[in-house]
């Protein structure tokens, strides 16, 4: 077959069934020498109010760490190890008024100028203590992993909205063009329960959809065109087959799929050149390599997702969202049984290269227009869910996160649980008034960053003036 007689159903099937598998997150910039069309650049968008934070670090700890072995230091737990009391808790096995406290398995000690006790599970992050705020009173709805994980990514139980990645992008636009605006690093053992639902688009163009991330071997599935194909003989076909699309857009001006699978093609174009620098680490000095664990093997896989983080919003990518834990109870923070093996293993893995992402940051004087938000769904409960052994069931009920940087007033402790850890009783504050720091941090008033959908301008926050939590702010 000769070049001028390649057709479009030719090319779907050599080269754009790989650039249709990327899920990619701004509207298409116009291409020197292609064809112009219906969907004009659209860059940075401006926010609503002078932000403090350019991107979002969103460190997803899957599973549901222990808040009371973790961040919240309960010196009453210690002391009622292994005793049966009265305790109303609420989990995966419903609803108890009575349980067996199971004490922390690690010692707490005071660390930086404000004094933050912090287990010996993070050794390295409690020397980044006085660029955090912490905060011990967020409450959740569901204490069961699914819909716990819709609500921490889109503020809403069911799946088939928006998750925040996908609003911030919406709410700003693409701050490099030759990038994705949202991207997704999984954990090696894969994803969390319900996979790409969690950082989908919902009802909006799938154009704003989270793109998932390698951290070892190709870090974009599918990105490269088929062997032989040049990029002159590339560029001719994406201008036939956008012309070609952007006929029949006229006439379904409705249909977003299409738009976005026409975005889709010219970001992958593009991303052909760029990704593959800002995802190379070789650049990287063995000292940095060093911070963030690099050289040794427990720490290596999250170590290089965090170096691969800082250097996406280095480029100006909006959001990146970082897994620790994959969807098999082994492979996450999800202690449901031997409490102490599980959380020595996650926070083994994760501890230094979060350390280092967090010094990386501040000393490159990019922590002050990044946001580091660290969470999991939910905590756990102060109590053992089984007769026998440490583990601790799921705890919706109060639990703790920390976030740093743009914006963050570091060394601060926000909230405050029961004396047991289960259950935030001052300054309580539920998943959405995380979702609404982390839009007035990036400048977007959150009762006006709305999408019409099904007749309702739809909110991440949802209707009722969601605030931030004003006490992390600086």
């Amino acid at each position: 077959m000769s070049r001028d007689s390649i057709t479009r159903r030719f090319f779907i099937r050599r080269s754009a069934g790989a650039l249709a598998t990327l899920s990619m997150a701004p509207l298409i910039s116009e291409i020197p020498g292609s064809s112009p069309g219906l969907l004009e650049p659209v860059g940075s968008k401006p926010p609503h109010f002078a932000p403090t934070a350019k991107s979002v670090i969103f460190l997803f700890m899957y599973g549901g760490p222990s808040q009371v072995d973790t961040f919240d230091y309960k010196p009453k737990l210690y002391q009622l190890d292994g005793k049966t009391i009265k305790v109303r808790t609420r989990g995966r096995g419903g609803t108890k008024d009575r349980g067996r406290i199971v004490g922390p398995k690690w010692k707490f000690k005071r660390y930086g100028e404000c004094g933050k006790f912090v287990s010996d599970l993070f050794p390295h992050l409690a020397t980044c203590v006085d660029d955090i705020a912490f905060v011990h009173s967020m409450y959740a709805e569901s204490p069961i992993h699914g819909s716990a994980m819709f609500m921490m990514n889109s503020g809403n139980l069911f799946s088939g909205h928006p998750c925040t990645g996908s609003w911030v992008n919406y709410g700003l636009g693409t701050d490099n063009p030759n990038l994705p605006g949202h991207v997704v690093m999984l954990d090696p053992t894969g994803g969390p329960i319900s996979g790409a639902k969690n950082w989908s688009s919902g009802y909006m163009p799938a154009t704003y959809q989270g793109v998932v991330v390698r951290s070892e071997g190709e870090p974009i599935l599918d990105l490269q065109p088929p062997a032989g194909m040049s990029r002159r003989l590339q560029r001719r076909i994406l201008d036939r087959l956008r012309r070609e699309n952007e006929e029949h857009l006229k006439r379904h001006a409705t249909n977003t799929d299409l738009a976005a699978r026409i975005a889709s093609y010219e970001l992958a174009y593009r991303m052909q050149t760029h990704a593959p620098e800002a995802l190379d680490l070789a650049a990287e000095t063995d000292a940095t390599r060093s911070l963030y664990g690099l050289d040794v093997l427990r720490t290596r896989g999250f170590g290089r997702k965090c170096l691969m983080a800082r250097r996406l919003v280095e480029r100006g990518v909006r959001f990146v969202q970082v897994y620790s834990g994959g969807h098999h109870n082994d492979n996450n923070w999800d202690a449901h049984a031997d409490l102490k093996t599980n959380h020595d293993r996650h926070a083994g893995h994760t501890d230094k290269p979060i350390a280092g992402l967090l010094k990386d940051l501040k000393r490159t004087g990019l922590l002050d227009e990044t946001l580091v938000v660290w969470t999991g769904e939910f905590g756990r409960q102060p109590t053992a869910e089984y007769a026998k052994g440490t583990g601790r069931d799921h705890n919706s009920y109060g639990f703790t996160l920390w976030m740093a940087g743009g914006g963050i007033k570091g060394g601060t402790s926000v909230g405050r649980t029961d004396e047991l850890g289960a259950a935030a009783v001052e300054d309580r504050f539920h998943v959405k008034n995380l979702h609404g720091t982390i839009l007035r941090c990036l400048g977007l008033d959150c009762d006006r960053l709305s999408f019409p959908y099904g007749g309702l301008d739809r909110r991440l926050v949802g209707v009722g003036g969601t605030e931030p939590i004003h006490q992390v702010m600086a």
